[in-house]
């Protein structure tokens, strides 16, 4: 219960950060963006003190560390792969308006509406 109590709380500061946000909006924008941003915070560190909170934050950090472990491909390799799509979208445009244009004149011809 007292974990519900905890994100419910985060949840309320968060908005609390929204609302001060639009009911500062005749302030500077330095004090708009500072009450978003005390909201988001206030609400952060409340939600990591439950068990939830916790986790999220755990998992987080370990989402972060396999996107560090990811291979990305080299600059060759990605535009290898450009040009094989591109080359693949033309192509396929292509098709699609011969099959349309072959289609179109047998309508025309069994309608009586030769070209």
């Amino acid at each position: 219960m007292a974990d519900k109590i905890k994100l419910l709380v985060a949840f309320l500061l968060l908005v609390a950060g929204i609302v001060g946000f639009y009911y500062l909006h005749e302030s500077a924008a330095v004090l708009q963006l500072a009450s978003v941003l005390v909201g988001v915070v206030l609400a952060a560190v409340v939600a990591y003190t439950s068990e939830p909170g916790k986790r999220f934050f755990e998992f987080g950090k370990d989402s972060v560390a396999e996107a560090k472990r990811v291979v990305w491909p080299t600059r060759k390799e990605t535009m290898q792969t450009t040009g094989v799509v591109i080359l693949f979208a033309i192509t396929m445009a292509l098709f699609l308006w011969a099959v349309d244009a072959s289609l179109m004149m047998v309508v025309n011809g069994l309608m009586g509406r030769g070209e």
